[in-house]
């Protein structure tokens, strides 16, 4: 894209991106994001500009991908039903998903609890040309397991090391990381996805009202809604300590999915937007060989034209030759 046409989408959509970015300049108050804003949007304009969005991604994505240079990690965290899943099947629609590819965490395994608690995140990251997508990640570590404090006795550390400062020292680790992938081409966006309580419970009593999707639905889902404010708080304390300008949170209002899809699509279009990337350029050398090679094509081309042709004669000629003649039916006289 030229200047000017960033220039553009810079103002187009920065409205959708800047009232919602944490890095770290400010104090940051969870309470004071509404979960229910809309943007002053309805949802036939939000549809338009997710459709655009996707556009513009599919063509950065092949720009990203020929570049090779940049990688782009995003992280989505949030309640559940708070529409991660959703958001990651919307939004990212329409990209080639031989350049993108989506990690789960779930509960980690006894080989993952034989490593530090970064290490599966870390096998995981994106190659050079690609995005990662992490629904849910090592931010767990910060959340879950500081809520469940159980958890972290399962977590085989050293005891001496288990101490008041724990969660501290995980927020330095994770932004030394953080800024350590920035430094090495990793473009890193975090999103928490932000759904009010009284909008969870709308979801899940949508789940249990339809069979097709009750698999969504936990009991273990209740049991964590019921220490909603307790993850709220942790939700505060994590984001406030891990925004940075190298990876910033975005608090992305979630209580209207089409909404969050159009903070979320423009938030990942402004970012590849950022990079400038091109198609790889060819030197004169490879130019020269590509015109040898174009008219030994288009040569054969003509060969191939040309051997159809005669070919086609050859058969007229045949066919003329074997023909029978016709009988003569006039009789002497």
């Amino acid at each position: 894209m030229s200047k000017k046409s960033s220039q553009s989408l810079a103002d187009e959509l920065d409205r959708f991106i800047l009232p919602f970015r944490v890095d770290g300049s400010s104090e940051f108050h969870l309470k004071s994001h509404k979960p229910a804003e809309k943007g002053g949007l309805d949802k036939d304009k939000a549809a338009e500009i997710i459709d655009d969005n996707r556009k513009r991604l599919r063509d950065f994505q092949e720009k990203l991908f020929a570049h090779d240079r940049w990688s782009l990690l995003l992280i989505f965290q949030g309640m559940d039903a708070a529409g991660k899943d959703s958001a990651i099947n919307n939004v990212f629609s329409g990209v080639n998903p031989q350049g993108c590819e989506v990690t789960a965490f779930k509960q980690p395994s006894s080989r993952e609890l034989d490593h530090d608690f970064l290490w599966r995140s870390m096998v995981a990251l994106p190659e050079r040309g690609r995005i990662g997508i992490f629904n849910r990640s090592y931010y767990e570590e910060c959340l879950v397991v500081r809520v469940h404090s159980e958890i972290l006795a399962k977590q085989k550390i050293p005891q001496k090391l288990i101490t008041r400062n724990i969660w501290r020292e995980r927020f330095e680790d994770i932004s030394a990381v953080e800024r350590y992938l920035a430094r090495q081409g990793t473009i890193v966006l975090k999103f928490f996805l932000n759904v009010s309580k009284e909008e969870q419970r709308e979801r899940f009593l949508d789940r249990l009202e339809d069979p097709t999707k009750y698999w969504k639905f936990s009991m273990a889902d209740i049991d964590e809604r019921a220490l909603w404010d307790k993850y709220q708080a942790a939700y505060q304390e994590m984001i406030r300590h891990t925004s940075s300008a190298a990876a910033p949170w975005y608090v992305v209002p979630a209580d209207h999915k089409w909404f969050a899809r159009v903070v979320m699509g423009s938030i990942v279009v402004r970012a590849l937007d950022r990079l400038d990337l091109k198609f790889p350029s060819v030197d004169k050398s490879e130019l020269g060989e590509f015109k040898r090679v174009r008219a030994a094509l288009e040569n054969e081309g003509k060969g191939g034209a040309e051997r159809k042709r005669s070919q086609k004669v050859r058969r007229a000629a045949v066919g003329s030759s074997a023909a029978p003649s016709k009988p003569d039916t006039t009789s002497s006289r």
